[in-house]
């Protein structure tokens, strides 16, 4: 008897806010399909460097990019590096759109839905870098299930990034910072860069700020880093 498929995962979020410029509606249908990522059939992986007109270094992953601000800056500083950037919600997609059109940038794709179909069909180590930055914190507890990080999607992160990559994750929430430093830190092939207060209270210099950091809706941002352990040092 053949195995039901597993069930579809349920996206939570928006996907649309205010009504867009023409402009930016424009870029939508002219540059979005120019640019988005095109998952392989079921059980293929995607081949991440046919996406770039020119070769690339190493692949860098954003989750959730908000308006772009983070990806822009690492793109901009990292030319040579390939990058992916997760975003459902449209408004922020066409804000970021608009600066690859008027900068020409040429190594950002991007993938307009749930961040984990993407991580599905991407191979093992494939990822040199990922970030997910100020992610919806869920507050309700009945909803803690709608957050990105859970157990299943740290081993997807695990299995992806390469061995000695490197995972960041920020938040202004303090409940969401306690799950997840709790669950990447159990799932042990992650080790937390931290040896003292400042490392986690004071971003990085070659981490660029983003607006949703700016304006710290729930309290002092925390930035925490993780290096992806080797494989032969972990049962994964």
């Amino acid at each position: 008897m053949a195995e039901s498929p597993p069930p579809e995962r349920k996206f939570y979020g928006r996907r649309r806010g205010r009504k867009l410029r023409v402009g930016r509606a424009r870029l939508l249908e002219t540059l979005l399909p120019r640019l988005a990522v095109d998952l392989p059939p079921d059980g293929q992986e995607l081949d991440w460097q046919s996406l770039f007109s020119r070769p690339t270094e190493s692949l860098w992953l954003e989750i959730g990019f908000g308006a772009g601000e983070h990806l822009l800056a690492q793109a901009r500083s990292h030319p040579d590096t390939g990058f992916i950037g997760c975003e459902p919600y449209i408004n922020g997609m066409s804000t970021l759109l608009a600066a690859i059109d008027a900068e020409a940038l040429d190594n950002i794709r991007v993938f307009a839905d749930d961040a984990n179909r993407l991580i599905d069909a991407l191979p093992d180590r494939s990822v040199e870098r990922c970030f997910l930055l100020f992610p919806d914190p869920w507050p309700k507890a009945r909803h803690h299930r709608r957050r990105f990080i859970q157990p299943e999607s740290v081993a997807a992160l695990a299995r992806i990034l390469r061995d000695g990559a490197e995972l960041r994750v920020a938040s202004d929430d303090a409940p969401l910072i306690d799950w997840m430093l709790c669950h990447i830190r159990r799932n042990g092939c992650f080790e937390w860069q931290a040896r003292s207060s400042a490392d986690w209270r004071q971003r990085p210099d070659d981490w660029p700020p983003t607006r949703y950091e700016a304006k710290r809706l729930h309290g002092p941002p925390v930035f925490l880093r993780f290096l992806r352990r080797p494989r032969n040092n972990t049962h994964s």
